[in-house]
């Protein structure tokens, strides 16, 4: 196990080090002078330069990467142009935010999918399947932004249930949080539910065909048996890549839901950041992200054998 989370890790050093590269050669491609846009348009020319020197950018591009990646190896991400605040602690407090909204909603959707993915298989072709699939396909297509304005519209100004703008951290009022948190976890679990059970449907009618599903039916086993104890374990493995998939893809792309619902999350921090020209807090969230995703995929894969028991280590 040891070694081979090790060659995990080791093959992950790599893409890492690629993607900084690219992280910081595209931030550089962003039309814009921080250091103008930081002293307005009406600075002199002295200003501009010493702003650009404080800065680091009137060195080349080799020694701006160098400084910066010797800075990233010690933790150190710099502070933000705009806010003055260290990147580091900044982007951890949003990245709090959107993880939990994000974590929440995947489990909810993984726990409602996959039984519904199995009965949807199990009633292959029947007026049940057909149901399940037409809601699970609908619920794929519907926009997540789009969806959320409705829950909104709905709950929030029609019904007045839950709070339509604002956010409340869990430190200061735990249930005045959750109220907050309710309608972008309803969100995305929604959109999710609809990937999850097509994927945990396909799955398990391709285990279903197997023959030890045959041979689990001769001995007189149950349905029920034979659905959960025999197929879901080899039938939930590729459902498990998607969720890991999804657990990462969200975790970067929820900027659009955080603007909806006025979150403080990773994703609003960078889109501001991108506006603002705010180059420590762009790199840092992206690196984060890059980090976050590539820790996710060697949580699948450590799991997988847990989950079919025809992978091993």
């Amino acid at each position: 196990m040891l070694r081979f989370i090790l060659q995990k890790l080791a093959m992950a050093v790599p893409t890492l080090l690629l993607i900084s590269v690219m992280v910081f050669a595209l931030i550089r491609l962003i039309p814009g002078d921080p250091a103008l846009l930081m002293l307005g348009d009406m600075a002199d020319p002295q200003s501009l330069a010493d702003m650009r020197h404080t800065l680091g950018l009137d060195h080349s591009l080799v020694t701006q990467f160098l400084i910066w990646f010797k800075a990233v190896l010690s933790f150190d991400l710099g502070f933000s142009i705009s806010t003055k605040q260290a990147v580091l602690p900044l982007i951890l407090d949003r990245f709090s935010v959107s993880a939990t909204i994000v974590l929440v909603a995947v489990l909810f959707a993984t726990l409602i999918a996959v039984p519904i993915g199995l009965i949807a298989a199990w009633k292959q072709n029947s007026a049940l399947d057909l149901g399940l699939v037409s809601i699970a396909t609908l619920l794929l297509s519907i926009p997540s932004f789009w969806l959320g304005l409705l829950l909104l519209h709905a709950f929030g100004i029609q019904l007045g249930w839950l709070p339509v703008v604002g956010y409340v951290s869990f430190s200061q009022a735990p249930w005045q949080a959750m109220s907050y948190m309710v309608l972008p976890v309803v969100t995305l679990t929604l959109v999710e539910v609809g990937a999850i059970t097509r994927m945990a449907r396909a799955s398990t009618i391709e285990v279903l065909r197997l023959e030890y599903i045959a041979h689990a039916r001769a001995k007189g086993l149950s349905e029920r048996a034979v659905l959960w104890k025999h197929a879901l374990p080899n039938a939930f493995a590729p459902t498990w890549t998607l969720v890991g998939l999804i657990l990462g893809n969200l975790l970067g792309g929820i900027a659009v839901l955080e603007t909806v619902f006025t979150l403080p999350g990773i994703g609003r921090l960078m889109v501001d950041a991108i506006f603002a020209r705010d180059y420590p807090v762009l790199q840092g969230c992206l690196l984060l992200i890059t980090f976050i995703y590539v820790l996710v995929n060697l949580c699948v894969d450590l799991l997988y054998p847990l989950f079919d028991p025809r992978v091993k280590l």
